[in-house]
């Protein structure tokens, strides 16, 4: 990995996109720190002086510390993954949009991201919303005027607005996915808590505590295991062979050949863990809009809501966090086999072998290679679903066991996002340097 970052800054043009990358993340860095107008900011580190939990702590934890601070960039990029969530659904059911989405070709995808782009504001203005009533009865705002209330979610929209924008400079002009390098970026920059809540462990008010160094070492252990294990996933692939015989291509007779379909054991990467948790926790957003005090009521919606938030809270009954940690996981394999089929389309892949006079040995071209790639991809979709899913709902159940590793819940699903990303990253990097080296070798 090193010797490609090396690399990456002695070709000019890989270099131009790093750099560019780096530009636009010290950018969203800056914006997690501008407090978005109308917020009495020393009434806010009253406010926040216990910490955040919940809905609340996972929006901090994927914006970098930006929710705590109330600053521009505080809903951190949910509402669009929402929205992109939502469109791909909508996708699957309406039939013009299915149409716009196949075979749109360039123009259908720009029409798609302009959907996406406009119910991205939506929500944004919904959850801002949100956002203001719930916090309106904690005093952090200067007054309860129309003009504070309109200064404040119009900051929150413009700051999504702003991250949206940013995610797609990365993608189109640097390197790696620009959503998932703003949420990587987020989640690094909690590490030093994460250091500090392990220190804390062991160095407590009262001295050296033997069981907190062995507790700090199993979370050691587990964080070095958890990596091993999601670096084997990301990287394992099945390698599908295909012959291709002797053919004619214009005047030149080209030769039989031997190449393999490598077919990822966790093709989703993981965009399922962050499909999922936007999805599990959008509910809470909602329901803090029309009801107030809702963490603190009992009935319907303050289950559903208790219910939605059991993902990252550490204060919700062991009840609801089962029964969330068990749809949570179902969401988890769902989206994986949903992203996977959406990136990778059998019956296309099948069409082209047999184009180019190509076949899987033992298996007759058309709909029974179709068959053979769709069975394949459903085991490997699977197990690597159930894989991420596991990972994510462990840490979930393990705070609450004795002594509390609440401090850590997050942890399976940060190392799965921060390892899946760069991952990801490093290997986009690895095709642009590949891809100069190829093109500066023919211009040779």
């Amino acid at each position: 990995m090193f010797k490609t970052i090396k690399n990456a800054f002695s070709t000019p043009e890989v270099r131009k996109k790093v750099l560019y990358t780096l530009l636009l993340i010290v950018i969203f860095r800056l914006g997690c720190y501008i407090s978005v107008p109308g917020v009495d900011t020393i009434k806010l580190n009253e406010a926040i002086s216990g910490g955040t939990d919940g809905i609340a702590g996972l929006i901090d934890m994927i914006s970098g510390g930006a929710f705590s601070r109330f600053s521009l960039f505080a809903m951190s990029i949910t509402p669009y993954i929402t929205a992109s969530i939502v469109i791909q659904l909508l996708g699957m059911i309406i039939p013009s949009l299915e149409k716009l989405t196949k075979e749109g070709g360039e123009e259908g995808k720009k029409k798609i991201n302009r959907y996406t782009k406009l119910l991205t504001i939506v929500l944004a203005a919904v959850e801002a919303i949100g956002v203001y009533l719930s916090y309106r009865s904690s005093g952090i705002f200067v007054n309860d005027s129309f003009l504070t209330a309109a200064m404040v979610v119009g900051g929150l929209i413009a700051g999504t607005s702003i991250l949206m924008w940013l995610g797609e400079q990365i993608t189109s002009k640097g390197i790696g996915n620009g959503i998932s390098i703003i949420i990587l970026v987020g989640i690094i920059s909690r590490l030093p808590y994460g250091i500090m809540n392990v220190f804390n462990m062991i160095i407590t008010p009262d001295g050296f505590s033997t069981t907190g160094l062995l507790m700090a070492l199993g979370v050691l252990v587990g964080a070095i295991l958890l990596v091993a294990g999601v670096v084997f996933v990301q990287q394992a692939e099945r390698k599908v062979p295909v012959q291709y015989s002797k053919r004619v291509v214009g005047r030149k007779m080209v030769g039989a050949q031997n190449t393999h379909i490598p077919l990822k054991l966790a093709m989703a990467g993981v965009m399922p863990i962050i499909f999922a948790s936007s999805f599990m926790t959008f509910p809470a957003m909602i329901i803090q809009i029309f009801i107030k005090d809702i963490a603190t009521q009992t009935g319907f919606w303050a289950g559903v809501y208790k219910f939605s938030i059991a993902t990252s809270s550490s204060n919700v009954e062991i009840g609801y966090s089962i029964a969330n940690a068990l749809v949570y996981l179902l969401l988890i394999v769902g989206f994986t086999f949903f992203y996977t089929y959406a990136t990778f389309n059998p019956a296309e892949i099948s069409n082209n072998i047999k184009q180019n006079g190509g076949f899987i040995p033992g298996i007759r071209a058309g709909k029974p290679t179709t068959d053979y790639l769709s069975s394949i991809i459903s085991k490997l979709t699977l197990f690597g679903g159930f894989f991420l899913a596991v990972i994510a709902i462990i840490p979930m159940l393990v705070r609450f066991l004795p002594q509390g590793f609440g401090n850590i819940a997050f942890g399976g699903t940060s190392i799965l996002i921060v390892v899946g990303v760069a991952l990801e990253t490093v290997q986009q990097l690895e095709s642009q340097l590949v891809m100069r080296h190829y093109k500066g070798f023919l211009e040779k």
